[in-house]
């Protein structure tokens, strides 16, 4: 048998992801010597912070993959933290220089998901509509930027989530494939949030800067209904983003959500189009058609009114995963079909 050497083990580390970071624990200088002697490798790591959550299952993941070297029989694990210095060296080469990363000119796709009241299920679609694009194996990121009525963490399973916190950098909480992020994670259970104009504002740019999403396919945001500060500013940061409003069948609601899209508008974003959320059930018909007709784009979607929906909504399990025959589910694959078929081109955008 080959003796081993210092170099396979590394190969070997390289292979070990940090889970929040979701990169190699070698690109991100936490492994610091390697040394193989009489078939003991013995591995210097370091953790980003004291108390690191992920701890366990990165020291786990460096046993096994050391201890499958061929030749290794044994690990000599010395396992510590990073200093300040190291740590902030970590989190700027992280961040790279960007103050907005996902502005004007990322890579990123950035999709905002509107409503033009509350109750219309605008929260479910999105937790639902990045879990579908997460399982096609994109990587996705949800801003819950419903400041008030915050319900993603619940509607995906990861109500008690908490982020980590590397220096000033805030790694998300992971939900069925999705790197999340809400206020509901920074405050204690029913405590509501009463904040004006200012402190919105400054909380929706940290949600962009300080939280380390890594490199996003999509980065969707589930907005507050109606046309208020949180709507504005993100239209100011990110005139970038694309916007689907969600409306119900009622024909009521169509003016109503048509507000929502215009005042995307106004910030230079561009609606992709309307999804009709709880069809065929007791909220009538024709919103989703005549929201699409006011704003001159397709409905994307028709999600029929699904009691599957509601229970994985109340059980933190995605109905397009926990129950993907549902009628529901398969609207909302179609939903993603729609979206990632997409090009992005002037449609729905205002010109002037």
């Amino acid at each position: 048998m080959t003796s081993p050497s210092a170099e396979r083990v590394r190969a070997a580390l390289a292979r070990v992801q940090d889970p929040e970071i979701r990169k190699p624990i070698t690109e991100l200088d936490m492994v610091r010597g390697v040394e193989v002697t009489d078939a003991v490798a013995r591995v210097e790591l370091r953790l980003t912070i004291v108390g690191c959550p992920a701890a366990d299952r990165i020291e786990s993941d460096v046993r096994e993959a050391v201890l499958a070297v061929p030749g290794v029989e044994a690990i000599d694990l010395d396992l510590g933290v990073m200093t300040p210095a190291e740590r902030e060296a970590l989190v700027t080469r992280l961040r790279g220089v960007r103050s907005m990363p996902f502005g004007p000119g990322t890579l990123t796709r950035v999709i905002a998901v509107s409503s033009g009241k509350g109750g219309v299920g605008k929260s479910t679609v999105t937790a639902e509509l990045a879990v579908e694009l997460a399982s096609r194996g994109l990587a996705v990121g949800l801003v819950d930027a419903d400041v008030f009525g915050f319900s993603i963490p619940g509607i995906l399973g990861i109500a008690d989530a908490k982020p980590t916190q590397v220096g000033d950098m805030i790694l998300p909480p992971v939900a069925h494939g999705v790197k999340v992020i809400s206020i509901g994670m920074f405050v204690e259970d029913r405590t509501p949030v009463s904040w004006r104009g200012p402190l919105l504002h400054r909380t929706m740019q940290q949600f962009l800067t300080d939280v380390y999403f890594g490199d996003l396919d999509v980065l969707l945001l589930d907005l507050p209904p109606g046309t208020g500060d949180v709507a504005i500013t993100l239209g100011q940061l990110l005139p970038n983003a694309e916007v689907i409003v969600v409306t119900t069948p009622q024909a009521a609601a169509a003016g109503v959500a048509e507000r929502s899209g215009l005042v995307a508008r106004q910030t230079g974003q561009t609606v992709i189009g309307v999804v009709e959320n709880m069809t065929g059930g007791v909220f009538g018909s024709g919103g989703g058609d005549e929201v699409a007709r006011r704003l001159e784009v397709p409905v994307l979607a028709r999600i029929p009114l699904s009691p599957a929906v509601t229970a994985g909504g109340d059980s933190g399990a995605p109905t397009v995963l926990a129950d993907p025959a549902d009628a529901a589910a398969a609207a909302l694959r179609g939903l993603a079909d729609a979206v990632t078929a997409r090009g992005r081109g002037l449609a729905g955008r205002s010109l002037l």
